[in-house]
């Protein structure tokens, strides 16, 4: 006989991650970075393949560059070695399901870009809702702390509409009041 324990919508069994590192264990570099709030974007390319990435910076210039760092390991970086060309989009509020689909914390049946709407661009593809993208072409890229630090050249910059960004903070996602 089977006994189902039917819990209240959204009832956690857990009040905090089982598998969490204790506070006293942690890094103290990555506690640091995660009190500072980063804005989460979408980094694709050709192939296709994607990366959710929250350590981004744009800087403005003739031309204006872009910076982030990304997993090493991943299918983005083996995908932007090909091509030498990927594209970032600010992601917002809409987007955390996408965010997390990118992360690897979200089942993605059918593969990443199977769900939702998309805008094909040569830089990769680009959430056809994000309010705008950059497309960028690799200079270099260098193993930096644990992380892969990419250095690129923007090359397009497409604006839409004005959206909100999606932060991450604490290991949140988290929403300008």
């Amino acid at each position: 006989m089977f006994h189902v324990n039917h819990q209240e919508p959204g009832a956690r069994i857990h009040h905090t991650d089982p598998f969490a590192v204790p506070a006293d264990q942690r890094s103290p570099v990555r506690r640091l970075r995660g009190r500072l709030a980063a804005p989460v974007t979408l980094w694709t390319a050709p192939g296709p393949a994607g990366l959710t990435v929250s350590s981004t910076l744009v800087a403005d210039g003739d031309p204006g560059r872009l910076l982030g760092l990304i997993d090493a390991e991943s299918d983005l970086w083996t995908a932007i070695e090909e091509s030498g060309v990927f594209a970032m989009a600010p992601l917002g509020p809409p987007h955390r399901q996408l965010a997390d689909r990118f992360a690897g914390l979200f089942p993605s049946p059918g593969g990443l870009f199977a769900a939702g709407r998309w805008a094909d661009t040569p830089y990769g593809p680009v959430p056809a809702d994000a309010g705008g993208w950059a497309g960028c072409r690799l200079d270099a890229a260098r193993e930096y702390g644990w992380s892969l630090l990419v250095e690129a050249t923007i090359e397009r910059v497409e604006m839409t509409e004005e959206t909100e960004p999606l932060l991450h903070h604490r290991g949140r996602y988290r929403e300008l009041d």
